[in-house]
């Protein structure tokens, strides 16, 4: 990796508690650094025990950071001169991508300066670098990208796994997803005992793959070490019910499921938005059920649960939407932030060893 220039000296990454270092690749997405700083400036103004590493072209963080009154004193900027595009294949980028920001910012957490790392950028490359720096925890096949959805559980979300890492995913792999999200879950959500589903084309015991009805038997001998309820199969029309609290699934299905649920979010907007235009007396409607409108449009907003956790690596790395703006990209670092100072990387670690003892009877596991 090439030497990167330093402005000021960021912390480095503690344990539980205390302030915080995240590792920000400024370039990767759509909208560019500028809005990449504006939501670190804003995730700074809520939160003082903060701090970053921003990766990027010097000179032009330079200018957007010293914009910002929040941020000075908190970034320490690493140039980088290569950006990976949303075009670049991961293979390609696994060859070349020493000295883009993405690189850089991945290899903050590898050394220990930072606790997380967010980008906005092409998902395949920052998961074909993030396994290639950070290596897949031991006892991992498949990594999984985890996602937040919005749901009438009391905690406001559940959790999809996996949502576009791989395609693929045999019994074992569901298994690990699972042990995941329940980690992720306990301490990203606040949940003791996380309910567990799998998702599957219905509820019935005969329905399904013949991998899905093995996971389920694996998930169901790993439920009591694994401190986790398990519920059974769930059907799509689960995902934002308060039946479960973790969805298990394949890359290719929660992918599917996820792109469509934000479709689905933005033609509601669209067409409530037409309606409340169609006349005269549907505009005075609008005015007087604003206050349930905006409600409603902050409950729906994907900006609000923007950032999909990568799983099963040996760091935390939060990808955000390529197209997000300021509020998107300070959602996703409060969730790197959150999972940094719990400690979850470590606590994740000891559930994925404890897999491969979930057979052995009379196994005792401390709840992780």
């Amino acid at each position: 990796m090439t030497d990167l220039d330093v402005t000021q000296t960021a912390t480095p990454a503690p344990g539980p508690g205390g302030s915080v270092v995240i590792s920000v690749d400024a370039m990767g997405g759509d909208r560019g650094p500028a809005a990449v700083v504006a939501g670190m400036a804003e995730s700074a103004d809520k939160n003082p025990d903060i701090r970053f590493i921003v990766h990027g072209d010097e000179a032009q963080l330079r200018r957007l950071v010293a914009r910002r009154k929040s941020l000075a004193g908190r970034c320490d900027i690493r140039h980088a001169e290569g950006v990976v595009t949303m075009d670049d294949k991961p293979s390609q980028i696994v060859r070349k991508g020493d000295g883009t920001s993405m690189w850089s910012a991945i290899e903050s957490v590898k050394t220990g300066e930072a606790g997380a790392a967010v980008s906005c950028g092409n998902t395949g490359a920052l998961m074909a670098l993030s396994m290639l720096r950070l290596r897949k925890l031991p006892g991992v096949n498949r990594p999984a990208i985890a996602c937040l959805w919005p749901s009438v559980n009391p905690q406001g979300f559940n959790i999809m796994l996996d949502v576009g890492a791989d395609i693929r995913a045999d019994a074992h792999d569901l298994l690990q997803y699972a042990l995941m999200g329940a980690s992720y879950a306990r301490n990203g959500l606040g949940l003791s005992e996380p309910r567990v589903g799998l998702l599957n084309v219905g509820t019935e015991e005969h329905k399904g793959r013949a991998e899905l009805k093995q996971a389920q038997d694996m998930i169901v001998a790993a439920a009591e070490t694994g401190k986790f309820r398990y519920v059974g199969f769930v059907e799509g029309g689960d995902l934002p019910s308060a039946r479960v609290d973790v969805i298990v699934t394949d890359g290719f299905t929660g992918n599917i499921a996820l792109k469509t649920g934000e479709g689905t979010a933005k033609l509601v907007g669209t067409l409530l938005k037409d309606a409340f235009a169609n006349s005269i007396m549907s505009k005075f409607a609008a005015v007087l059920a604003m206050t349930s409108l905006k409600r409603l449009q902050k409950r729906i907003d994907p900006r609000r649960v923007n950032g999909g956790i990568f799983l099963g690596l040996n760091g935390t790395v939060v990808k955000s939407h390529g197209s997000a703006d300021a509020m998107g990209v300070s959602a996703a670092i409060k969730l790197a932030f959150t999972l940094a100072q719990s400690g979850f990387q470590d606590r994740l670690a000891a559930r994925v060893a404890q897999a491969a003892v979930t057979a052995a009877p009379g196994t005792e596991a401390a709840s992780q």
